[in-house]
């Protein structure tokens, strides 16, 4: 008996760890339609006044080995709509193939034209982007610092939107919304399309609109550079230097200010092991970040509602052990069901958790409509359900990610290949960064398939039909996930 307490005390604890989680982002949706509702933030000012004098602004582009993409960076962050002579742009490269030849060409043709741009290369790669952002900032003068990565293509008016803002002493960052170039790509960049955009509105809204920490997202945003300095500086002790830094930074009291209504538009990964390799550094990084600096939130003299925020933004990529935990155990727990009737009462009480999936399915319909009200409940219903199925079945993969953030396991600073392409049809296969090698990885992700299966056939068998559904998600979004993982590699 005491093997099968066991699989339902852990199972229970993730099923609560999910609920909770659920509730959590419920609750910033919540604030998310209070904040529209009100239409208006303590700080931010759509038209904030232009000022009097504008502030020197240096751009960063930190590169490294970024051929497809960095011409069209860098014509786009030349052509930023700022007062020349204040305006300061850093090609922060750090590569080791042409990338160099072909920067070094695009910037002597605007050097030409009157830019101020000037490529920067190191002695070494130290820090990877924390160490090359920092390398920059010292070399700069400007008060104000803008960041875009290497596939992103911002609008002219960019600083000319986001550096009014500044105006209040104590806002230390404004960050904007990420578009996406290429979301019809494929259905994988729907998907991830699906996901960001609810980021992007609900939560860093949400999360802004309820007083609790947000983050910058590394990219598509602006800092004083006071504020980066304050906070002690860009640090590359974990993959996710942005998140960090963000903490820091509000932990030290500066105000950070999200501005949904300014979109820079970027590329999404658009085969499954660039996908990974972004998911990996996304979910380890936070979990680092978590491990680094939850004790200095609990520490701190934030209320106990922003703690308790901060508490589900820092550990957000755990949901992923939750999810791979509860499915493991999910068929023991149909075994420990059939053999003990007596424990009946035990399962329906837990059907109560059913509440956190639809919590969850009503913050991505709120992120949805606000982002394409004229078709949002039809693509919902197409995208929503497939997104779960196919998170269920990076699990694994972003599990294991979390467990070694969260052991303090170190890793590199593994960049996610940009490809420039937009239009379905376009081939990837020429992509030079694109090295596919076998995973085992991708072996478990089948067998794991195979598993939830069995898990369909064993409901049937004991006429239990209560987690049918959930383990036919969990097989296909594992079959999926193993399918396009093996898919690139296939001649």
């Amino acid at each position: 008996m005491n093997w099968e307490w066991i699989i339902i005390a852990v199972y229970s604890i993730s099923l609560l760890f999910i609920f909770f989680f659920s509730l959590g982002q419920l609750h910033l949706t919540w604030h998310y339609l209070r904040a529209k509702k009100q239409a208006k933030n303590e700080h931010i000012d759509p038209k904030a006044k232009i000022p009097d004098n504008w502030p020197k602004v240096c751009v960063q582009l930190p590169v490294y080995n970024e051929r497809y993409v960095v011409s069209g960076l860098v014509d786009k962050v030349c052509q930023l709509d700022y007062p020349s002579d204040l305006l300061q742009i850093q090609v922060l490269d750090d590569s080791t193939d042409d990338t160099t030849e072909i920067l070094t060409e695009k910037i002597n043709s605007w050097k030409a034209k009157g830019v101020n741009i000037e490529l920067i290369r190191r002695p070494d790669r130290k820090g990877f982007k924390a160490g090359a952002l920092q390398y920059g900032m010292e070399a700069s003068d400007a008060e104000f610092i803008a960041i875009f990565d290497a596939d992103f293509l911002p609008d002219s008016n960019f600083l000319k939107t986001t550096i009014p803002q500044f105006q209040h002493p104590g806002v230390g960052v404004v960050q904007t919304r990420w578009g996406h170039v290429n979301k019809d790509y494929s259905l994988l960049t729907k998907l991830q399309a699906f996901g960001l955009d609810a980021h992007f509105t609900i939560e860093q809204v949400g999360r802004s609109h309820a007083g609790s920490f947000i983050n910058f997202n590394g990219t598509a945003g602006v800092w004083r550079k006071e504020t980066i300095i304050d906070a002690g500086g860009w640090s590359a002790d974990t993959l996710t230097e942005d998140l960090d830094l963000s903490y820091r930074a509000q932990l030290k009291g500066w105000k950070f200010l999200y501005r949904e209504d300014v979109e820079s538009p970027a590329e999404l990964p658009i085969i499954m092991p660039a996908i990974k390799s972004q998911q990996f550094r996304w979910n380890k990084g936070g979990a680092e970040t978590a491990r680094k600096n939850f004790g200095k939130v609990l520490r701190s003299n934030i209320g106990l509602s922003n703690k308790i925020h901060a508490f589900f933004h820092l550990f957000n990529s755990s949901i992923f052990i939750a999810i791979l935990i509860t499915a493991l155990l999910s068929i023991p727990m149909l075994y420990i069901k059939s053999i003990h009737p007596e424990l009946l009462v035990l399962f329906q009480i837990g059907s109560v958790f059913l509440v956190g999936f639809f919590s969850i399915a009503i913050f991505y319909w709120v992120a949805n409509k606000y982002l394409i009200p004229e078709k949002h409940g039809w693509y919902f219903i197409r995208t929503f359900p497939v997104f779960i199925t196919v998170s269920m079945g990076l699990s694994l993969h972003n599990a294991l990610a979390v467990a070694e953030g969260l052991l303090g396991f170190k890793s590199d600073f593994i960049r996610t290949p940009k490809f420039n392409l937009s239009q379905k049809g376009e081939s990837w296969k020429t992509n030079k960064y694109i090295k596919l090698q076998f995973s085992w990885l991708s072996m478990l992700e089948a067998l794991l398939a195979v598993y939830f299966a069995f898990g369909i056939f064993l409901g049937f068998h004991l006429k239990d039909y209560g987690l049918i559904i959930f383990h036919f998600m969990l097989m296909m979004g594992f079959m999926m996930v193993f399918f396009h993982s093996v898919k690139p590699g296939m001649k």
